[in-house]
């Protein structure tokens, strides 16, 4: 399976990333090392997390994987057959939908 990464993400990454390390020096690198883990994760059982709600419009259906230890960041991604497009790595509960246009591009 192929990771693909939309090309907005990356931003979506750094600048939580830079929250995280005004809050606590060394906080933001631990948020890499939990998205780079969770994006391994998702490349390996793609099929495995539910759709995200309230975007199961789009086909492929849009899936939502939460991560643990930054429990309000979620990557959204789209599952085809031999890849996988992660269309946000975003808070998701703020404005959680500001990037699903992301899936139309």
């Amino acid at each position: 399976m192929q990771l693909v990464l939309h090309p907005d993400p990356q931003t979506d990454i750094v600048e939580a990333a830079d929250w995280y390390d005004q809050r606590a020096s060394g906080l933001g690198d631990e948020f890499l090392a939990e998205v780079d883990a969770a994006l391994a994760t998702v490349t390996e059982r793609a099929h495995v997390w539910p759709t995200w709600p309230g975007a199961g419009h789009v086909q492929p259906p849009i899936q939502r994987y939460l991560l643990s230890r930054f429990r309000f960041y979620a990557i959204g991604y789209q599952h085809f057959e031999d890849q996988v497009l992660v269309l946000a790595v975003v808070h998701a509960r703020r404005r959680p939908f500001y990037w699903l246009h992301r899936a139309d591009e």
